[in-house]
């Protein structure tokens, strides 16, 4: 039944992963916490309750752009929908709310500020209305990656109407951020429904760089490797995007950049060239990308680091939508981690908030040094329905892949292969040592598996080496080994001295 409905409306034969149980649990009037990875069709889940129901559904969503994108496509398609935003004419408002009060399907977008307004308030509540969709949902929990003080405000929504269910969807969610989602949304027993962060099509890689002549030199190795298809390129402050596409654009067609601090003409300009083609090569803040939905970004640098592992999750899902094959490169080095520390310490967060990122930040470093499959470790992260244990396509998993970036070999490339071989504990380590990492590794294997969390919370690799190094026999050794601290000393502490004894 629901599928006629989807082939007959949209055109399509199937339900992504997902889809049919989100859409399922609203029609039963269920509130639901829905976790769909960039790309994974979340916007159907709301659409199709209107169509399905013949009632209006309300979205709220935070970018006037997407909006307007999702509602020309929708009036294409021949379904009743439109938007509220600020800069429309009083003419162009009535005409919506005409529309709607003909009854039967309508799918009203709007911005959450506008759900405050006392106007809108009173006219919800004589409606029939059949979902309240809330997108972008992260933007409601304050342990987010993007809090939003006026997301917090959006519990008004089930205080004024507790008949009508709520969808909250996000990209990227962890059960803590989902906890908070439903409790600041007043959701009455939602069903946790958290899917495809598996893209099997996308190869994902960790480069560990000592300078930055070592990470301009794997930056422009990329684009090389990837002729064709867009390409994004994020960056960490406005300076270093302006200074990495101005060296681009000396040496590649086609390049721009895009951060907060443009004008809004000048950031309207830089996404409609980037969409229409105008230019190919994007580097950008992490201003730019919500709702950005081009099938063919064939590439995805982080040339520094992002504060988690939520925000690199999201952007890298912007390769590959669809479907082909993409990269994802983040270009590491311990001089990024200083400046996101720089952004977390400067932050006026309280200090429960500052301690979230600190542990995020950690969380990102551990996950850029540890050894295990990459999408493995995603997928436990965020609990995702499926799990792996080997994906076949990451910088662990396959090196030897022609998906890979490679290391060009210069002269700033020789000297960072000297420098690694002489850092204590890079360097190859003795049989003894061998036997004892290999050993903490398979440990920190079966910890994870035994509480359901990824290796690199455990511990990165880094941490495991200098234990094999050093060799610690009580709690006072472990104490002087990188990457362990009070919590994770009591954590693990005896069962890694177990562990060390024992070999």
């Amino acid at each position: 039944m629901l599928e006629t409905h989807l082939e007959k409306s949209f055109n399509l034969s199937s339900f992504r992963i997902g889809q049919r149980e989100i859409i399922s649990a609203v029609l039963a009037k269920q509130d639901a916490l829905a976790v769909l990875p960039t790309g994974g069709g979340k916007s159907l889940c709301y659409q199709f309750p209107a169509i399905y129901s013949n009632q209006l559904v309300v979205v709220i969503s935070p970018l006037i752009a997407l909006m307007k994108d999702q509602v020309a496509a929708l009036v294409k398609k021949g379904i009743p929908a439109g938007c509220l935003y600020s800069g429309q004419t009083d003419d162009e408002k009535r005409q919506i709310f005409a529309r709607i009060n003909q009854g039967g399907t309508f799918l009203l977008y709007l911005s959450p500020e506008r759900v405050q307004k006392e106007g809108f308030q009173k006219w919800i509540l004589g409606r029939k209305i059949a979902l309240f969709a809330v997108d972008e949902a992260h933007c409601v929990s304050q342990w987010g990656h993007d809090f939003r003080e006026e997301y917090a405000e959006l519990k008004v929504l089930k205080t004024l109407r507790p008949d009508v269910p709520i969808l909250a969807l996000t990209a990227s969610a962890t059960p803590t951020v989902l906890d908070d989602i439903a409790k600041n949304l007043q959701l009455v027993n939602p069903q946790r429904l958290v899917h495809g962060f598996y893209r099997p099509n996308l190869y994902y890689q960790v480069e560990t760089c000592e300078t930055d002549a070592d990470k301009t030199n794997f930056l422009v190795q990329s684009l090389k490797q990837f002729p064709h298809g867009r390409i994004l390129i994020y960056c960490g402050t406005r300076k270093v995007t302006e200074d990495t596409a101005a060296f681009l654009e000396s040496k590649f067609e086609k390049v721009g950049f895009y951060h907060a601090g443009l004008k809004t003409a000048e950031r309207t300009r830089a996404q409609e060239a980037y969409t229409s083609g105008d230019l190919r090569i994007l580097v950008a803040t992490n201003a730019f990308g919500m709702g950005i939905d081009q099938p063919d970004v064939r590439l995805v640098v982080h040339y520094q680091m992002p504060a988690n592992i939520d925000s690199l999750y999201q952007e890298m899902g912007r390769a590959g939508r669809d479907g082909a094959h993409s990269s994802c490169l983040m270009l590491y080095s311990k001089k990024d981690k200083g400046l996101q520390s720089y952004f977390v310490t400067n932050s006026k967060a309280t200090k429960e908030i500052k301690n979230l990122r600190w542990r995020n930040l950690e969380a990102l470093v551990s996950y850029s040094e540890a050894g295990e499959c990459r999408h493995a470790e995603i997928l436990t992260y965020y609990k995702d329905s499926k799990r792996l244990k080997k994906c076949g396509h990451c910088d662990v998993c396959d090196a030897a892949s022609d998906r890979k970036i490679q290391r060009v070999i210069t002269q700033v490339a020789q000297t960072y292969s000297k420098k690694r071989q002489a850092s204590k504990y890079d360097e190859v380590l003795d049989p003894a040592a061998e036997l004892r990492f290999q050993a903490l590794r398979k440990w920190r294997k079966d910890k994870a598996a035994e509480l359901d969390t990824p290796a690199f919370v455990i511990f990165g690799d880094k941490t495991l080496r200098e234990l094999a190094v050093k060799n610690p026999h009580d709690l006072d050794g472990l104490r002087t080994i990188y990457g362990i601290g009070e919590s994770k000393l009591e954590k693990f502490g005896w069962d890694l001295l177990a562990e060390l004894n024992s070999n």
